[in-house]
């Protein structure tokens, strides 16, 4: 299972760019941003990105890209690698030992909530693959990247299908599949997506969000 998840992320360039397009989606669909599942901060610190992914349930996936590289931190509330799971209340031996300090350096921020992890990914700009903490898993366990690295929607598909389930929504096809293709996101889009939403809030954010950057 772990290698079909390092096989199912993409290289950091793509990774990016996917959860920018998913919360560029999230921005249009969802104006109340403390439910929104994606989110991405362009300037989260000097020359660093983060996206996240939240499900409201406390399950999180943070995701940092930085000039050396990219971190995955993914906290499953319900693995058995949960700090909570543990007598002592620690994070497992393993999750974090191998990760470069230049990349595990970039979670020292109380936002991030470093210590609330089940399992880490990384990948310096010098590899060729990403990596993943060495951690035994208990039989018939998990912890949880299967699942969260699963939230990131390589096809306008599948973010739809996830659109119905989780926002109540059905959002034009033709329209997604034109964000995913990296179409600059017009007034006209907006309106077919949500009609109901402001469209001039959603401009502003896709703004900050600079997606196409």
């Amino acid at each position: 299972m772990e290698v079909n998840v390092l096989e199912r992320l993409p290289n950091p360039t793509i990774l990016k760019k996917l959860m920018k397009i998913q919360a560029s989606l999230n921005i249009i669909l969802c104006q109340e941003k403390w439910l929104r599942y994606h989110s991405f901060v362009q300037d989260w610190d000097e020359g660093v990105c983060m996206a996240k992914i939240d499900n409201g349930a406390g399950d999180h996936l943070i995701i940092l890209f930085s000039p050396v590289g990219s971190i995955i931190k993914g906290f499953d509330h319900e693995s058995e690698l949960s700090p909570y799971a543990q007598d002592e209340h620690k994070v497992l031996q393993g999750i974090y030992d191998e990760v470069p300090l230049e990349l595990l350096s970039l979670l020292e921020d109380d936002a991030i909530e470093k210590d609330n992890v089940t399992f880490c990914i990384w990948r310096k700009n010098s590899d060729t693959n990403w990596h993943k903490g060495n951690v035994e898993i208990p039989k018939d366990g998990s912890d949880g990247s299967d699942f969260l690295v699963g939230c990131i929607f390589h096809t306008p598909e599948d973010f739809i299908e996830f659109a119905i389930d989780y926002f109540e929504l059905s959002p034009s096809i033709d329209v997604v599949a034109k964000i995913y293709d990296d179409f600059p996101i017009t007034e006209e889009m907006i309106n077919i997506l949500n009609p109901d939403c402001d469209v001039m809030a959603v401009l502003q954010e896709l703004e900050l969000l600079r997606l196409r950057s």
